[in-house]
């Protein structure tokens, strides 16, 4: 496999989980946990994960797969959808 082919290969499996990354990184970060927890007692949860998962896609330019995870590493979110 040519080192392209690989790179290809791992960044697609990124894009799959990059959601669940990103609120891992809430999770495991003190502050912007602290945030996330002010953000979700004025707003409903939904809205703000929605939201942060759209920001995701529109920073990365990244595409809806045709599948969700419904069992993420993130205990602060249910399911994400997956990208391409």
């Amino acid at each position: 496999m040519s080192i392209n082919k690989f790179a290809d290969k791992v960044l697609d499996e990124f894009s799959k989980e990059i959601t669940d990354q990103v609120f891992l990184s809430i999770q495991n970060n003190r502050e912007l946990k602290h945030e996330y927890l002010r953000l979700i007692s004025t707003n409903t949860i939904d809205t703000v994960n929605q939201r942060i998962g759209k920001a995701v896609k529109d920073r990365y330019k990244l595409t809806n797969s045709d599948s969700r995870q419904d069992n993420p590493k993130s205990v602060l979110i249910k399911s994400h959808q997956e990208f391409e």
